[in-house]
């Protein structure tokens, strides 16, 4: 087959099951907002993906190896900015249907991934590790895309819904901003080890 479906499959879920800066951001929504109202940021989280794995699919990989020192620094304004959300998420606190702001919504999500290091290394890892040479691209692309995104349809409101169930028992206690803190000191772990740690 010229893509390797159940590994890949596998790598996917891998992947997206385990903690990110994603998956902290989707928890923490979950935490402050509760699952329903973060709905439309999972869908956006989701579907963003897509706009890194096609124009990855169609030749991005070539143009960054002609510019090499542009990608380089994208991918540390991607880190900085990830920070940023961690910091702001550990100084969020909870109380679902407080009126306190509202949850961030669908074009907010669209553009975590893009801004995401795991996302990319992910993505290029998907490309380079489960497609036989001489694939289309159009056939290699398509495969990526549809089971990374079947893997986040499924992963990605789990982890919503674990920061909701959280901030139901936490929200308002002494607890509350040791676990904001835990969240936004596991995103910016996450973003380090991606960055410095070889990991994907």
């Amino acid at each position: 087959m010229s893509v390797a479906l159940f590994p890949l499959a596998v790598f996917a879920a891998s992947q997206i099951g385990t903690p990110g800066p994603a998956n902290m951001a989707l928890m923490a929504t979950g935490a402050r907002f509760g699952l329903r109202a973060a709905l439309p940021f999972v869908a956006g989280v989701a579907l963003g993906k897509q706009l890194i794995i096609w124009p990855v699919g169609f030749g991005l990989m070539q143009m960054a190896d002609s510019y090499p020192g542009v990608f380089s620094a994208l991918k540390y304004l991607s880190a900085a900015y990830i920070v940023w959300l961690a910091w702001k998420v550990a100084n969020l606190r909870l109380g679902q249907g407080g009126g306190a702001g509202e949850a961030p919504g669908f074009a907010a999500g669209l553009i975590v991934h893009p801004l995401n290091p795991k996302a990319w290394a992910m993505i290029v890892g998907g490309f380079t590790n489960f497609v036989a040479p001489g694939t289309s691209a159009l056939v290699a692309t398509a495969t990526i895309a549809a089971v990374l995104l079947f893997c986040q349809i499924i992963l990605h409101p789990m982890w919503t819904f674990a920061g909701d169930r959280i901030a139901s028992t936490v929200a308002g206690t002494t607890a509350e901003p040791y676990l904001m803190w835990t969240l936004a000191g596991l995103t910016v772990a996450s973003v380090l080890f991606v960055l410095f740690g070889g990991g994907t």
